[in-house]
């Protein structure tokens, strides 16, 4: 069996967590789901379910991880009983499940730098979308992203994930502030930012239980829980780092970038005339690649920020997948003696096979991220927090207080948190997604068949 890596530093790990949760989730994830489901309203439930349900359950990861120095499946499986080890089998399987498809999304956003450079897309950008969304071309694109992951992945902790990560998580930072404040200077941004950040009571209440399930699960997407990733990243960690600031600086980094996403986006789908298309269910195509490029296409310069733009996203979607791929990576590693390199070309070829039915047929991807958002994600969630809380209970305790003197209560509030408001929260989120996937009328399960 192959030595197990470390972070080099502590800032590594903060940073490849950032990485991970600093993806599509926020540049393309968001901008779509807040579009197509109450604006500000959505934004509400977003930040609740990241505060009150996302930051807990992180921890909750970090303490398996580092608690057991593994992967996912074999951390359930060392602190509970076999059967456990079907929870952590559930993360590796919906990280791999998410993969799949975001690979294909990666591949988009390539084909949209070109497009940028050369303005392809400013004539007529549906046709465009329509172009490289799906078919050969998006097939080869989703190929070549994934390459990208795979080379950086097979690298290792150290000179592959860390290295790329101390890079690319300042530079989405700095580009997306640079961004918003450029934003900020088209005329009638305004209206976007009302639509982002002005919620409609009456709009929360009469869709709550449409939106819950979909903020929840966008919380759980981009803070990459439920995919195995945190649990995988702190088995890397020492066990003198202070998880709790270390969860708190990936929530709140992340949560910074999201909203930094949708004051880019936002006024440029609203005071550009592209507002009629940001509801436009194609997965998520109305919100970023069709809506946001006819507003490039239409401003001054327009290509120099398309470039600029395309290229936070690509940077954000590979930090990602990086994250995603380490998963079924670090099993691998962990329980078969078969160098790395060999390890990641194998589940890459594996994932891009799985891949190929969303690069043909957007209507495939959204099937896949329905799956993911509405069923994977809460009950894999739900699984860890369960044992977590209930079944190593005062253990997960101890492991979250080491290096962290001084924060005895926060430790205490934090276990019946996840006792309690977590479990409750994620159930309700469950039930309200199995509701929507095959219980209503044109049901998202069935849609594509």
């Amino acid at each position: 069996m192959a030595q197990r890596e470390t972070w080099a530093t502590r800032v590594g790990f903060i940073l490849a967590a950032i990485g991970s949760a600093v993806g599509l989730g926020n540049l393309w994830q968001f901008p779509f789901k807040t579009a197509t489901n109450g604006g500000a309203a959505f934004v509400v439930f977003y930040l609740a379910a990241v505060f009150l349900i996302g930051f807990p359950a992180m921890l909750s990861e970090f303490v398996l991880g580092r608690r057991t120095k593994r992967n996912a499946i074999d951390a359930f499986g060392r602190l509970g009983s076999g059967p456990w080890r079907i929870a952590g089998a559930l993360a590796v399987v919906t990280g791999f499940w998410i993969l799949s498809y975001y690979n294909v999304v990666g591949g988009w956003v390539l084909r949209y730098i070109l497009g940028s450079v050369n303005g392809a897309y400013f004539a007529n950008p549906g046709e465009y979308f329509a172009a490289v969304s799906a078919g050969p071309g998006a097939v080869l694109a989703q190929a070549v992203f994934l390459a990208i992951v795979v080379g950086i992945v097979a690298l290792g902790i150290e000179d592959g994930i860390e290295k790329a990560t101390k890079v690319m998580v300042p530079s989405i930072v700095i580009l997306m502030v640079a961004l918003a404040i450029w934003v900020a200077t088209l005329p009638g941004s305004g209206e976007g930012y009302a639509f982002f950040l002005s919620p409609d009571l009456s709009t929360m209440i009469e869709n709550a239980g449409t939106i819950i399930p979909f903020a929840v699960g966008q919380a759980f997407f981009t803070l990459s829980l439920g995919m195995a990733i945190m649990i995988t990243y702190s088995s890397y960690v020492g066990r003198d780092d202070n998880l709790i600031l270390d969860g708190g600086s990936v929530v709140i980094t992340n949560t910074l970038v999201g909203i930094l996403a949708g004051l880019v986006v936002f006024p440029i789908l609203l005071t550009i005339g592209a507002g009629a298309d940001i509801t436009t269910d194609t997965g998520g195509a109305g919100a970023l690649f069709v809506a946001t490029a006819a507003g490039f296409g239409s401003v001054p310069f327009g290509r120099l920020f398309g470039v600029v733009f395309f290229g936070v996203v690509f940077i954000a979607a590979l930090s990602s997948a990086i994250s995603l791929l380490e998963v079924t990576v670090s099993y691998a590693n962990d329980n078969y003696d078969v160098p790395r390199p060999m390890l990641s070309i194998a589940i890459g070829v594996a994932l891009f096979l799985l891949g190929v039915p969303s690069a043909w047929d957007t209507a495939w991807l959204t099937w896949f991220d329905n799956i993911a958002y509405q069923a994977l994600l809460p009950l894999s969630v739900l699984l860890t927090v369960l044992f977590v809380g209930w079944v190593i209970g005062r253990e997960s305790v101890e492991e979250l207080l080491s290096g962290a003197e001084g924060y005895a209560t926060f430790g205490t509030v934090w276990l019946w948190t996840i006792r309690l408001v977590v479990v409750g929260g994620v159930l309700l989120t469950l039930a309200l997604g199995i509701n929507e996937l095959f219980l209503v009328e044109d049901a998202a399960f069935f849609a594509p068949f």
